[in-house]
């Protein structure tokens, strides 16, 4: 039977079985750094496609210098693991994977040196994402963090209860997601999401000043607007009233997708309806992390299902 793996100091084996400490440094202090990347499974030609693994653990890499985390692994290594891990599963569907490199000295103390660290990675399966046509957002009470609180350009565990809170609220209140804005009042992003909006035409985006996670999928998404759209993405300071006034708004994220917006605090997005160019994005972008692009197979990894 299928099942989900994971490589843990040096093994593979199911997740269940790989434990950690209650005194882990990781573990108190959120001291880690974690990926999300996707085995995407076509079931035509019977074989994953992993999307921009290397430059997945390029990000992670540098992620880690933040905090401090030297591994022993190259960005090519991890690849190379994942890759088994994924092969180990047995599945034949979608699968998630998700890496974390974390402080793993049993040692309590606020500190980011002196410590030892590790990295692992799980395979599994999760439940498909559905944004119901479109998503109802609102804008957070909850402020993002800034760099200079924790920094935003790695995924940073710690960091992430930022977003935790904003996602609960806004859905225990009736919402599906919503739009953090940074101290200074600008948009920033969703609770684990880059957002992007349409105003007369154009696509515009924060800038990675606002608080953002330098996401693989807006990066991506910016690249198909220009190479398939002729769209070129702004990165500006974007105030709440834009979110207003924008004729499409989505999300982009690694698990989800490109994800439209139809409502924010209760305004319509334009129509109330995925926009055109939302629409024409998230269809490339599905075809692209089936690897069903030529244009772009310095991104893929295939892997044959056995």
């Amino acid at each position: 039977m299928p099942e989900p793996c994971a490589y843990f100091r040096g093994e593979y084996m199911n997740p269940k079985d790989a434990k950690i400490g209650i005194m882990t440094h990781a573990f108190h202090y959120g001291t880690a750094t974690f990926g999300g990347l996707n085995a995407t499974w076509d079931e035509e030609k019977e074989q994953f496609c992993i999307f921009r693994i290397l430059d997945h653990y390029r990000r992670q890499l540098t992620a880690c210098k933040m905090l401090h985390i030297k591994l022993p692994y190259t960005e090519h290594e991890m690849a190379a693991i994942t890759v088994e891990a994924v092969r180990r599963t047995g599945f034949r569907q979608n699968v998630y994977i998700r890496p974390v490199a974390y402080k793993s000295s049993e040692s309590l103390g606020v500190r980011l040196h002196d410590l030892d660290a590790d990295w692992t990675v799980i395979a599994t399966v999760l439940p498909p994402f559905s944004s119901k046509g479109g998503l109802r957002c609102s804008t957070s009470s909850w402020v993002r963090t800034s760099d200079n609180q924790i920094l935003t350009h790695g995924k940073i565990c710690g960091g992430y209860v930022n977003g935790a809170l904003a996602k609960t609220e806004a859905q225990l209140t009736g919402f599906d997601d919503t739009i953090m804005l940074t101290a200074q009042g600008h948009v920033s992003e969703g609770a684990v999401t880059n957002t992007f909006i349409v105003v007369k035409g154009r696509l515009i985006t924060p800038a990675p000043s606002d608080g953002i996670l330098l996401g693989m999928t807006r990066d991506t998404v910016m690249q198909l607007a220009r190479n398939e759209l002729g769209l070129e993405t702004i990165e500006r300071s974007i105030v709440r009233s834009e979110l207003y006034e924008a004729e499409e708004a989505f999300f982009t994220g690694t698990y989800s997708g490109v994800v439209p917006i139809v409502e924010i605090d209760l305004r319509s997005v334009g129509s109330g309806e995925p926009g055109t160019i939302t629409t024409k994005l998230q269809t490339m972008y599905r075809e692209l992390a089936m690897g069903r692009n030529p244009r772009y197979s310095d991104w893929y990894t295939f892997l044959k299902a056995e």
